[in-house]
């Protein structure tokens, strides 16, 4: 099943850093796109609306301030135009804050995520990208990660939360006939992260000279995605009613952390210094993906090097 591309999106979470990307995306495309974000004090609220800055001036955009546990604000959101497409992006994010504030990360990624898909099926079952995540895999050896491998062990809140949306995603199609993707994302990296994710933070740490915390014996693997394969993926995803599926999105390659923290020192022209610190509670110690699937159902696959992706990366630290 393909059926025509939703020319009106919503994506919760829009003023997020692949949120942001996803709907500069859309609207250079020529879609309509609702935007719908609370400004979560995760991270400022100004650097999230930098983020949006082009898009707020753009005709075909309007943003929502609302919760997606708000019903108002979801209905809102849903009737302000006849949405055709949902990416849900909007979540609590990272493992270790997770294990600090587990029922927070279930209240608004579970409870959270049900609400996202129960209006969507109110308003006549608009096709929906579910972003989930590599966490959902718990800790394994080898690799790498297929869709079909089991995910019945995670190990941080977090993780648990989005295993959790993506069974509510599997008993909303099956009941309902939404159709959804579950996009299980890996290690994104780019212009706009977060400032709480590992290339950003030690590049900004290199930057003023302060110690990098590296857990563990740096060796951990991490399949690095950037962020604009990574909206790629989504985009593909969105346009491509596939009914029920769960896809990795990821480069498909993998760098350990001291092999990133070298580009970044090339990158930067700055030489790290390292504090070495115990290895995290939460934290796995691989992320890699198959991308079989999606290059099977989607005709997707990463194709920005990670030499490269840190490099546009860096150029955009350094302007913002």
């Amino acid at each position: 099943m393909s059926g025509v591309a939703p020319q009106r999106v919503l994506v919760t979470g829009a003023a997020g850093f692949i949120g942001s990307t996803l709907v500069d995306r859309l609207l250079a495309e020529g879609r309509e796109v609702v935007g719908l974000d609370n400004f979560d004090p995760f991270y400022p609220e100004q650097e999230k609306r930098r983020n949006l800055a082009s898009a707020l001036d753009h005709a075909r955009f309007r943003l929502i301030l609302g919760d997606i546990r708000d019903p108002a604000a979801l209905a809102g959101a849903f009737t302000s135009a006849e949405i055709a497409g949902v990416v849900h992006l909007a979540a609590l994010a990272g493992v270790r804050p997770s294990l600090e504030r587990p029922a927070a990360y279930a209240d608004v990624n579970v409870h959270g995520t049900a609400a996202v898909f129960e209006a969507a099926m109110r308003v006549g079952l608009p096709r929906v990208v579910f972003a989930s995540s590599s966490s959902v895999y718990g800790e394994r050896p080898g690799g790498p990660f297929r869709e079909d491998d089991p995910a019945l062990h995670p190990i941080s809140p977090y993780a648990a939360t989005k295993r959790a949306g993506e069974l509510l995603a599997h008993a909303f199609h099956h009941g309902h006939g939404l159709a959804i993707t579950c996009a299980r994302i890996f290690t994104a990296y780019g212009p706009r992260q977060r400032p709480d994710l590992a290339v950003r933070k030690f590049a900004e740490r290199m930057l003023r000279g302060d110690p990098i915390p590296v857990y563990g014996d740096g060796g951990s693997l991490r399949d690095f995605t950037y962020v604009d394969d990574l909206v790629d993926g989504l985009v593909r995803a969105l346009d491509r009613d596939l009914g029920f599926a769960i896809l990795n999105f990821g480069a498909g390659r993998t760098l350990t952390v001291l092999e990133m923290v070298k580009q970044l020192e090339q990158a930067l022209g700055v030489d790290a210094k390292i504090e070495w610190r115990p290895r995290q509670t939460g934290d796995v110690t691989r992320t890699w993906a198959d991308v079989s699937a999606a290059r099977a159902a989607l005709g997707w696959s990463a194709s920005v090097p990670f030499e490269a992706g840190v490099r546009r990366f860096v150029a955009w630290l350094q302007e913002s």
